[in-house]
């Protein structure tokens, strides 16, 4: 069953598209004959597939997904997001290490799909996103997870802090150490603010950086060889923040405030 089942389903790209399309409700003829640019003639035999499989009804000249339909076309519209996911971003992803992201985040890669590649150049890679700042400029509250301390931070977290914007920051052991000892002053005039917050996270953080806004998440990996990479993830979407803010949360729930130094 199994097997005919994907036969069915990948085996016809009308097929397949008619599934995915009736994923949104009963359809209309008509309306799934106009979007798939076909003809009833041509598009009958697939249908009538798909009905003796028990994937879709017919209601009058409307068709619509089964309850096994509705499980099917879901399932494989998370597999084909996630499919567009990889190959859009093959390259970055096959040499930086995507398994430092948590598992439970890695299943869902497909909510970032519609992100875009960041890569400064050489000259370029100290100094901050700016179209991304302003977005972050415009936030309530921006979320960030650090292993390393950016040169132009400090510049940041002081323009968002006195413009009244939330902040919270999950840094890692070694780098509250390091802040302690390089840093002391900077770190400790933040700490009195009411509207930022520091967290440390004790355990191994598998990704090098990430920022998330109310328009979207900023995320860096690092090499497969653990080496550092200037190269970043954007995503503006509705979907991708929402995934960044619950990676954020995950980091959250184990780390601890620092109130003093």
């Amino acid at each position: 069953m199994e097997k005919d089942l994907l036969d069915v389903i990948f085996n016809s790209e009308k097929r397949k598209s008619v599934l995915l399309m009736l994923d949104d409700g009963q359809k209309e003829m008509p309306i799934i004959l106009s979007s798939l640019n076909t003809t009833r003639s041509a598009l009958l035999p697939q249908m009538k597939i798909l009905k003796e499989s028990n994937l879709i009804y017919k209601s009058g000249d409307s068709y619509g997904l089964t309850n096994i339909g509705k499980i099917v076309a879901d399932e494989m519209k998370t597999f084909l997001n996630t499919l567009e996911t990889l190959d859009k971003n093959n390259i970055y992803l096959a040499t930086h290490k995507v398994g430092g992201i948590p598992e439970t985040f890695l299943k869902r890669i497909s909510d970032i799909r519609e992100c875009q590649l960041i890569e400064p150049t050489i000259i370029n890679a100290q100094e901050i996103n700016l179209d991304y700042f302003k977005v972050a400029l415009a936030s309530k509250t921006v979320y960030f997870v650090f292993t390393f301390m950016h040169p132009a931070c400090p510049w940041v977290l002081g323009q968002l802090a006195d413009n009244n914007i939330n902040v919270e920051i999950i840094f890692t052991r070694d780098l509250v150490n390091k802040l302690i000892e390089e840093w002391t002053d900077e770190f400790r005039h933040y700490i009195a603010y009411d509207n930022v917050k520091f967290y440390v996270y004790e355990k191994e953080v598998g990704i090098s950086s990430l920022t998330v806004t109310d328009g979207g998440l900023l995320i860096r990996l690092l090499f497969c060889n653990d080496e550092f990479s200037n190269k970043q993830l954007l995503c503006q979407s509705p979907q991708g923040r929402q995934w960044g803010k619950e990676l954020y949360d995950y980091y959250l729930k184990d780390s601890k405030p620092i109130t003093h130094i």
